[in-house]
């Protein structure tokens, strides 16, 4: 079975960074597209970033342009998340989820659990 486990959350002050993972595990020798989601609590599930499965092709939601990086390593099966800068408004759960290509184009088909993300000063 496809599943994703993201680690990396906690609690920071505005301007401050942290690294979210996203551990993918069920893969047969080939690689999806994943994407970053943000819920702000009481609020729906916000798209904010994608990488594509040979990592080389990323994109990013307007409010974290500059600000944040994806990336991933294929050889440990994970896709992280640079975020710096910090805002309150990033506060909320972090998630993340596989495409059903390796192209970030097509339908997301698993999803994790996600991370907390809190800032506050």
């Amino acid at each position: 079975q496809l599943q994703t486990v993201e680690s990396g959350g906690g609690l920071v002050q505005p301007g401050g960074s942290l690294r979210l993972s996203c551990v993918i595990s069920g893969f047969a020798g080939g690689f999806y597209a994943i994407g970053w989601f943000h819920q702000a609590p009481g609020k729906e599930r916000e798209g904010i970033s994608c990488i594509d499965g040979s990592g080389r092709s990323t994109s990013y939601a307007d409010s974290v342009k500059g600000r944040f990086t994806i990336s991933r390593d294929n050889a440990k099966n994970t896709v992280y998340l640079q975020m710096n800068s910090l805002k309150p408004e990033d506060t909320g759960v972090w998630s993340c989820a596989i495409r059903d290509r390796s192209s970030c184009t097509g339908l997301y088909q698993y999803w994790g659990q996600g991370t907390q993300v809190t800032v506050s000063s």
